[in-house]
């Protein structure tokens, strides 16, 4: 078997690219949950729409920008103004009075999320040979994971330091969106394009369902994940059930996103060399124990077990169903496929997180949880139907 080759440079610097923003970004949301149940008297029902809307409409408006980067062929400064975009809704957590004004920082920072996304995701797969594109969606997911296991790091540090200030911390956490976005404009550079090359249609429902089986195979592969996957703001909400100090609460994530980062790239290297079929089901395997064991967690190791579980559920699945959307839609249609896929998932990431919160609100953590699983196990039957 031919060996995969080098990944781009470009892969490199859109990788600490996203690296910087997630600094910026979870510094900010490994606090957020508690800030507002705690700071601002929101309830858990407050937190899970809060966090469904937001990155449902992250996930929406990948449809759009990655059209509108099939249809400019200039993918870099589409997905440069998303990363722009997130980085002035940074300072607005610090300025908010009230659950509801940081729903509209929330909101905001998520449509950043949502245009830089899809253009981003396929960039790497114009530069990256079909040989190499695991090890490429893995690689930009294990940098973006750093910052994603740095960013609840120093907001822990800075918490203990500035006797729990949560906007000092927010305000600090506006650096590092700004350096992303000044990478990203300065640095990335795009393929060029083949001369004559007719820029893509607009976008249509037509096209969108003309895009092939095997795209919306892994779909409804990706949107039942979702369903299983609540956002990780359930975490913190269960690390401060069981007990431990709001300072502390941070580590949740560290820990999750310390598992994601050693596992993504492999992953991607395996599927490279073997197939996904086999690496999905693990990670889908992960998730289940993964909500088991934060249902009926009494302490800290249960705790601790449930999210590296999470962690690599992660690691397993992401990077591997960027590759497998890359590998299923066609060339000329990138964006615009990680945009239908990102919207099939943010319709599911809406439903289960106003669920996740409804279930906690009135049943407790433990509902929340178990009906994660329900749905992981669900999630295994619709991959066994998509592989027949």
């Amino acid at each position: 078997m031919k060996a995969p080759s080098a990944v781009p440079r470009t892969v490199w610097v859109l990788g600490f690219v996203s690296l910087l923003m997630d600094i910026s970004s979870e510094m900010i949301h490994s606090l957020l949950p508690l800030y507002l149940t705690v700071g601002l008297g929101a309830t858990a029902l407050a937190v899970g729409v809060i966090e469904g809307v937001s990155e449902a409409a992250a996930l929406a408006v990948k449809v759009f920008s990655g059209t509108l980067s099939d249809a400019l062929r200039h993918r870099k400064w589409v997905a440069a103004a998303g990363y722009g975009l997130g980085a002035l809704a940074k300072p607005l957590f610090a300025l908010a009075t009230g659950p509801w004004l940081v729903f509209g920082a929330r909101f905001v920072d998520r449509i950043g999320k949502g245009i830089r996304g899809a253009p981003r995701d396929a960039l790497i797969a114009d530069v990256t040979p079909p040989a190499s594109r695991g090890a490429a969606y893995g690689l930009r997911q294990s940098l973006d994971t750093v910052g994603a296991l740095a960013g609840p790091l120093l907001a822990m540090a800075l918490m203990l330091a500035w006797s729990d200030d949560f906007r000092a911390v927010f305000w600090i956490a506006v650096i590092p969106g700004a350096l992303s976005f000044l990478l990203i404009a300065l640095v990335v550079r795009e393929p060029e394009r083949k001369a004559g090359a007719a820029p893509a249609a607009p976008f249509s429902w037509r096209a969108a369902r003309g895009m092939g089986k095997a795209f919306w195979r892994v779909t409804a592969v990706g949107a039942t994940l979702t369903l299983a996957r609540f956002s990780e703001a359930f975490l913190v909400l269960r690390a401060e059930n069981l007990g431990v100090a709001l300072a502390w609460t941070p580590l949740v994530m560290v820990g999750m996103s310390a598992v994601y980062t050693v596992t993504a790239y492999p992953a991607g290297r395996l599927m490279d060399r073997l197939g996904t079929r086999g690496l999905l089901a693990t990670g889908v395997a992960a998730l289940v124990a993964a909500d088991l064991a934060l249902a009926f967690a009494t302490g800290i190791p249960a705790l601790a077990a449930g999210v590296a579980l999470w962690g690599l559920h992660m690691g397993l699945t992401q990077g591997l169903l960027a590759a497998m959307v890359a590998a299923s839609a066609p060339p000329e249609r990138l964006g615009t496929a990680f945009g239908v896929f990102n919207l099939a998932c943010g319709a599911a990431m809406l439903a289960a997180s106003v669920l996740a919160g409804a279930l906690w609100q009135t049943l407790g953590p433990q509902a929340t949880f178990i009906a994660g699983a329900a749905f992981a196990a669900a999630a295994i039957a619709v991959m066994r139907f998509v592989a027949r």
